[in-house]
């Protein structure tokens, strides 16, 4: 059985957790790799809304999950989301040992951060996201084995509490929320509840390939937002791209036999940063409100636009999509027109690619093609049902790209999705 990828081929939002909950039925597990809290999944079933931040989407199929080494992790919030399920589905997951934990100081940090930048705000979502990394880079972070441990936690508190009391401080002038004893005694019961999830992922998912299983790996936000190549500094804090499954979860480098670039019908963004196809008028506001664009997390407006083939052929280059699923293409069912970015208008030159410089990006303007409405009647559940209108728009997407589209979504329900 071949391992599957899902990739978020814009700025996240694409309806990822929709696709994984789907492909999840055929999954023999679900691995999480990247980010934390600060990404938002959701999967409608039989009518009944669940949104996940950390905890794998595949749960809702009934399959062993994990979360590896490269999320942030903040164990509050997952506890939430266990909550949420109410009994109704199996827990069955395990959380690597490497992970890292978000602490409150994370989250005071990160709001206190982004306040103080001012106008150079970067939209961050204040879930302790980038400060949980930097530890890890800086070698002071704590992981989930020393969560579990209440002598390795107890220790680990006292040596990093007073370095990060004196940095909001004497930096931020802020003082710390919690105190050292409140934070260990909440975090050691978190511990104690979570340890019985401790395992191994690397080896778990290794084998899991090794045997020719079927792993499918979730990926959280979108190419865009990669710290590295996305439109930097306006990005995340990991990597939300294909290559990132190999350190994320801690396997060797080898093929993945699908990847699936999850696409929505238009363009989204949360959070600062330039926006080549964003519409900023009534037209833009019809589609948030119709698509239900708000944040799954922070429950901030999205900022919308036109389909931007430009983005998504840059994202196929970074990840190597070996087909997309177009999602929310209902929502722009009822428009006089559709409108594609097909390249961008750059100091005269014409480019097919996102630049790496973002002072370059602020200036490239959308070249556009221009295609009919159409409309999609409720109920759609096959591709023959789709008007020739919609075929063509999702065929100019898929000759743009040189991708197939095999996957359609209709509506935000598990049976409104076309497989072609």
């Amino acid at each position: 059985m071949p391992s599957t990828v899902v990739i978020g081929a814009q700025w996240g939002d694409e309806g990822k957790g929709k696709v994984v909950d789907l492909l999840g039925g055929n999954a023999d597990i679900v691995v999480r790799f990247n980010g934390g809290n600060n990404a938002g999944h959701t999967v409608v079933v039989k009518g009944q809304k669940y949104k996940f931040h950390l905890m794998p989407s595949g749960i809702i199929q009934g399959k062993k999950c994990y979360i590896g080494a490269g999320v942030a992790l903040d164990p509050r919030v997952l506890k939430q989301e266990i909550i949420q399920l109410g009994g109704k589905f199996e827990v069955k997951l395990s959380i690597d040992p490497r992970t890292q934990i978000i602490m409150p100081w994370h989250n005071q940090l990160d709001k206190a951060k982004e306040v103080a930048k001012g106008d150079a705000k970067i939209g961050t979502t204040g879930r302790g996201i980038g400060p949980c990394y930097a530890d890890r880079a800086t070698r002071t972070g704590i992981r989930f084995e020393e969560l579990v441990n209440s002598e390795k936690l107890g220790k680990k508190i006292d040596l990093i509490y007073p370095q990060k009391k004196r940095l909001l401080k004497e930096i931020y002038g802020q003082e710390m929320a919690m105190s050292k004893e409140e934070i260990f005694k909440e975090y050691n019961a978190l511990g104690t509840e979570f340890a019985k999830h401790l395992e191994d992922v690397s080896i778990v998912v290794s084998k899991n390939m090794n045997e020719g299983k079927n792993v499918l790996f979730e990926g959280a936000q979108g190419t865009f937002l990669d710290n590295d190549f996305g439109t930097y500094p306006y990005v995340t804090s990991s990597h939300p791209t294909a290559g990132a499954i190999f350190t994320g979860v801690g396997i060797g480098v080898r093929p993945i036999e699908r990847i699936v670039g999850i696409v929505k019908a238009y363009t989204t963004r949360v959070g600062e940063g330039p926006f080549p196809t964003e519409l900023e008028d009534d037209l833009g506001e019809q589609i948030r409100q119709k698509g239900a664009e708000f944040g799954t997390t922070t429950g901030r407006p999205r900022r919308v636009g036109w389909f931007d083939a430009v983005l998504v052929k840059t994202a196929h280059r970074l990840n190597g999509f070996t087909e997309i699923t177009l999602t929310k293409l209902d929502v722009l069912s009822g428009l006089e027109k559709a409108k594609v970015c097909t390249g961008y208008e750059c100091e005269g030159k014409t480019i097919d690619f996102v630049p790496s410089s973002l002072d370059d990006l602020k200036k490239c303007k959308p070249i556009y093609t221009e295609l009919p409405g159409f409309e999609i009647k409720e109920g759609t559940t096959s591709y023959d049902e789709l008007s020739k209108e919609a075929k063509d728009y999702v065929a100019f997407i898929e000759k743009e790209l040189g991708i197939p589209a095999k996957i359609v979504s209709v509506g935000p329900g598990r049976e409104e999705t076309i497989v072609r």
